[in-house]
């Protein structure tokens, strides 16, 4: 069977932080449908699907021509949304699953997770990461932190600082040298036959101390790839991310 993949964003319309947030307009278009846009510019994927439980992100998607899955209230995370659409589709041998407050994702990074899978038949879960770059706040326990084997493989995510430099000689501040230490970022590749199995497994102590569900592959002993990417992009959780995401927006556009 020839390897293709597909991209679904799961958009919800309860947000603690930013109720309607899929709608929120940036430069006058829907933030998801800016998300959509940019995956539909990424090569080697052969269907970009929004999959959602909320009618009115559903009829903003299908009014700016997006492909639509309406999928179970029931779920308690995006991957099982994924995960949802995928046992509906045929033919598809890997799904990406690009969260629908991305409206700046990298078109590129989608192709190169895509392309990565398609490669190595082997991996069964990827996902990406960039240093942390001059100002972040490290500390900041809500951007996740990951660290690596000498294979590009995750050894643990987290949202303390890791790895603890604090018995090494001369060790990176996290503050002075935030590049020493890598930011997750997230977007996730999966086999369709691992995300079906995935989502069947329970939380493990370990996701939910941290409360950061890719550890529940860890914690099941499968292997993340991890890309590294040379800067992220600005996700949003609250209206003060979608206004620095607008104007990014439109000093492009300028």
């Amino acid at each position: 069977m020839p390897a293709l993949a597909a991209v679904v964003i799961p958009a919800r319309w309860a947000s603690t932080r930013f109720p309607g947030k899929p709608l929120h307009l940036l430069a006058g278009k829907p933030l998801i449908q800016h998300v959509w846009e940019r995956c539909r510019r990424a090569k080697g994927i052969a269907e970009v699907i929004v999959a959602t439980d909320d009618m009115r992100i559903a009829e903003a998607a299908f009014a700016f021509g997006a492909e639509v899955s309406l999928t179970s209230l029931k779920h308690r995370s995006g991957t099982d949304r994924c995960a949802e659409v995928a046992q509906r589709l045929r033919g598809f041998s890997h799904i990406l699953n690009v969260q629908g407050d991305e409206p700046l994702i990298d078109p590129k990074l989608v192709t190169r997770l895509a392309e990565a899978m398609k490669a190595d038949r082997k991996i069964a879960m990827i996902t990406a990461a960039h240093p942390f770059a001059k100002g972040d706040e490290v500390a900041n326990p809500n951007l996740v932190k990951v660290v690596l084997d000498r294979h590009s493989d995750a050894l643990y995510f987290s949202r303390s600082v890791i790895p603890n430099v604090g018995r090494i000689s001369n060790p990176p501040s996290p503050v002075e040298n935030p590049r020493h230490f890598l930011r997750h970022l997230g977007i996730y590749g999966y086999s369709t036959r691992f995300l079906l199995e995935y989502v069947k497994w329970k939380p493990g102590a370990l996701e939910q101390a941290e409360q950061l569900e890719q550890l529940r592959a860890l914690e099941n002993g499968a292997k993340i790839r991890v890309l590294l990417t040379k800067a992220g992009s600005i996700g949003v959780d609250t209206p003060a991310d979608a206004q620095a995401a607008e104007n990014i927006l439109q000093r492009a556009s300028s």
